[in-house]
């Protein structure tokens, strides 16, 4: 407690000076050796800090109050490569910087949410890191020209359309359909908690082009043009994410041409697991935020005659904190070691995420159960103050629903899991 209460320990990792190793991680500190992470990994670690730092936290109000974050922060974000990291870097992205493997994802996702703001997160990634994933890794050449390069580039924004008012988690029985009319696919149906759809110009559809009754196997992606005859959205007032613009989408008998197909369900399949890889991160980096704040809170705030940090329950809370929020870090490196090894192999590490599957649905239930224990025990710790607007802890409780329903809900991605084990997959 004494040690805690002197203040923070300054550490330089990579060209970053943090306030205190307790809350930013061992990674960040050069007397720990690390199994994952070398020079470059500093380098573009220190690079994501200060964009966050400078063009990202100090206008996190703005946005969350406007529920949209400006184009020019898009094209900002392309510009120091966040958007095309948070994708995989594929070949239509332009040249990959020195070293890029899997972990550059990894620590961009990291850093940007460090910036406390689910909202923002969503709004600059959340779309266009599920809903560009099957397009800029299948797509034909004609539709990474068309609809890829200006979303790496911060020109146009994307949607992934998957959920529905009667199949959020339950994919297989989606009822939006898209039925073949000639050269042309006929799309109707409405899709909900659309993240990123009040301004997306591109929508990635999950609809159904087997016959009635073919479930998961029938389910196919296509592209959906925002300025098709027949798209419209309208806003969903959510208890959190604000800036991420989560909307309804419509289809009403909105014809696009058959070239509009992008795969089958396969693609979504693969896409699942690295949206929940990314879920988990985020979720994770939001309880470091909350034992980041617990612990500043602490050594200033006085009760019963001592600091909060002299308070051996406080002492406990904080200990906890810190013994689940790096146990989650440890694993969701561990699978992202897994990709990663499979790319320096030279082996087609898209395939590599179907084996994934079951330990991905672990990890964000994990993060997304440790950032749940972490705000809640945060919450306590402010007291008061986390009821309040405005207050950090207040605003990272009320997401804690939007990362552990959405992507699979705890209880679907639990069974999930185990269904898949069983079946010797885990």
């Amino acid at each position: 407690s004494r040690d805690l209460a002197k203040g923070p320990t300054p550490l330089k990792w990579g060209g970053i000076v943090d306030q205190d190793v307790r809350t930013a991680g061992a990674w960040y500190d050069d007397r720990n050796a690390t199994p994952y992470y070398n020079e470059h990994h500093k380098a573009w670690r220190a690079k994501m800090r200060t964009f966050v730092e400078t063009e990202i936290t100090p206008n996190i109000d703005e946005w969350e109050k406007a529920n949209e974050i400006p184009i020019e922060v898009y094209k900002k974000a392309s510009e120091v490569g966040l958007l095309k990291a948070t994708v995989g870097w594929p070949d239509i992205a332009g040249p990959q910087p020195e070293g890029f493997d899997g972990f550059f994802s990894v620590i961009a996702l990291d850093e940007l949410s460090n910036c406390g703001s689910g909202g923002v997160v969503w709004g600059l990634t959340g779309g266009h890191g599920i809903g560009l994933p099957p397009i800029a890794h299948y797509a034909d050449e004609e539709m990474l020209e068309r609809v890829a390069k200006p979303c790496f580039a911060g020109e146009k924004r994307i949607a992934l359309a998957v959920s529905e008012a009667t199949a959020g988690s339950d994919v297989a029985n989606l009822a939006t359909t898209a039925v073949e009319d000639g050269d042309d696919y006929i799309v109707n149906g409405l899709k909900k908690w659309i993240t990123c759809g009040m301004f997306a110009d591109f929508f990635t559809v999950a609809a159904r082009t087997g016959e009635e009754g073919s479930g998961m196997m029938g389910i196919s992606l296509i592209l959906v043009e925002r300025d098709r005859v027949g798209v419209s959205t309208r806003p969903m007032d959510c208890m959190g994410v604000k800036g991420s613009g989560t909307s309804y989408v419509e289809f009403d008998n909105v014809r696009i041409p058959q070239s509009n197909y992008i795969g089958d369900v396969t693609c979504l399949l693969r896409d699942f697991v690295t949206e929940r890889l990314g879920l988990g991160l985020q979720a994770n980096r939001f309880a470091r935020v909350c034992l980041r704040e617990s612990i500043e809170y602490a050594r200033r705030r006085r009760a019963f005659g001592k600091l909060l940090v002299d308070q051996p329950v406080v002492r406990y809370k904080i200990a906890n904190m810190a013994r689940e929020v790096e146990a989650t870090h440890a694993f969701l490196e561990g699978l992202a070691f897994r990709i990663v090894a499979v790319q320096r192999a030279g082996e087609n590490w898209l395939n590599a995420l179907l084996r994934l599957g079951a330990e991905a649905a672990l990890a964000k239930v994990q993060a997304t159960k440790t950032f749940a224990y972490c705000a809640k025990e945060a919450a306590m710790m402010h007291g008061g103050n986390s009821y309040v607007k405005g207050n950090k802890i207040e605003s990272l409780y009320r997401h804690v629903l939007s990362l552990s329903i959405p992507g699979g809900s705890e209880d679907v991605m639990l069974d999930a899991a185990a269904r898949l084990s069983l079946k010797g997959r885990l």
